[in-house]
């Protein structure tokens, strides 16, 4: 069965940290740009970060700069986003996403809840 598998989130005060993880099974990444959406309640899914099949290139939404980091380990098949300084405005379902081509695979997502 070919999926993606987020995981990581959960409940965290403002300021604090999460490192969520995405995890392919039944095929490799090593061809896939992954990115890591979110969407809040009432409102669109919308990009936070992406990274290139070879990790060379990164690119993050402006309200991830200076605070989330995308990752990837090819070997672990898996694609990372440390999240730092957390803020309540980044309570969300997580997603993540691979692309290659005409393929297109999106996980169950994972909720991140930032909260005193």
């Amino acid at each position: 069965q070919l999926q993606l598998v987020e995981s990581g989130g959960g409940l965290v005060q403002p300021g604090g940290s999460l490192r969520l993880s995405c995890e392919a099974s039944g095929f490799s990444l090593d061809y896939y740009d992954i990115g890591w959406f979110r969407q809040a309640p009432g409102k669109e899914r919308e990009g936070v970060s992406c990274i290139s099949a070879s990790g060379t290139h990164t690119n993050y939404a402006n309200s991830a700069k200076g605070r989330f980091t995308i990752s990837r380990d090819n070997a672990k098949n898996t694609v990372y986003l440390q999240m730092n300084s957390l803020k309540p405005e980044d309570t969300a379902v997580y997603y993540c996403n691979a692309k290659w081509g005409l393929m297109d695979y999106w996980g169950q997502g994972t909720q991140v809840t930032v909260s005193s």
